[in-house]
């Protein structure tokens, strides 16, 4: 099973690259560039599964590429600000 298939496990996992990558020294920046890059790729590449995933998709597509990396920062802002995760 991926964590592709659920919207909560691609929630929690990308939580925990967050977590780790700030316990790497990895700055706000950095994380936000990657998690752009990474949202990119699975907006070209992976088919939406869910309706969050089309949702999150088709936000990313009307995008012009600085609204991507700010949307890129506000999901991580997000998964970083959820108590208890």
């Amino acid at each position: 099973m991926s964590v592709l298939d659920n919207f909560n496990d691609w929630k929690s996992f990308l939580n925990e690259r967050i977590d780790q990558a700030q316990s790497a020294g990895l700055d706000d920046t950095t994380i936000s560039n990657i998690a752009y890059q990474m949202a990119d790729y699975l907006a070209d590449k992976v088919e939406p599964r869910n309706d969050e995933e089309r949702l999150l998709k088709e936000l990313w597509e009307s995008a012009s590429p600085e609204q991507q990396k700010t949307l890129a920062s506000v999901l991580v802002q997000y998964m970083d600000r959820r108590p208890g995760q």
